[in-house]
């Protein structure tokens, strides 16, 4: 900030109100965390969904249907497996990041968006895996969005707080 500019609701946020309601980067943070992990909430239905459309039930006590055996490897339901999984190796992490992140006081408009992009990349992860599969690059794509915004970050909290080490 030069000195002859007005001070900004971002320059004015101290150390304590970065993790407030008052910070509009943490809002949008919470916003988009909420958003994933209703997302990753759905995962876990669509996978119940998956195994009674195929009657698939890995547990004796689960089979609800007469004429039907254990079974653990059915493609569809293996599918969505699949894609939960990666959203909790990959989410879960974003998430602490994101979080650090936020305690940097970033620039509002660069971290609002970079919360947006990798939302809406892990839900395209999940229509173009899950739901709708498509062949690549359109899976790696939305994988490699998120993944870097989540690098990214973290080369932003390493190089400010550097200087404490």
């Amino acid at each position: 900030m030069s000195n002859t500019s007005a001070p900004t609701m971002h320059d004015k946020l101290t150390n304590m109100e970065l993790l407030t309601l008052d910070n509009p980067v943490f809002c949008c943070y919470l916003f988009w965390a909420t958003v994933l992990v209703v997302k990753m909430l759905l995962m876990s239905l669509l996978t119940a969904l998956q195994r009674f459309r195929y009657k698939v039930f890995p547990n004796e006590e689960d089979l609800f249907f007469k004429n039907i055996e254990v079974q653990f490897d059915d493609p569809h339901v293996e599918r969505v497996r699949r894609a939960h999984r990666n959203d909790m190796e990959n989410i879960l992490p974003y998430f602490i990041m994101a979080l650090i992140y936020v305690c940097t006081n970033p620039n509002p408009l660069v971290a609002c968006n970079l919360f947006r992009v990798a939302a809406i990349a892990r839900i395209v992860h999940t229509l173009v895996y899950a739901l709708y599969p498509v062949p690549q690059p359109s899976r790696i794509l939305a994988f490699a969005t998120m993944l870097l915004i989540t690098f990214y970050m973290a080369a932003v909290v390493a190089l400010r707080t550097l200087r404490f080490i």
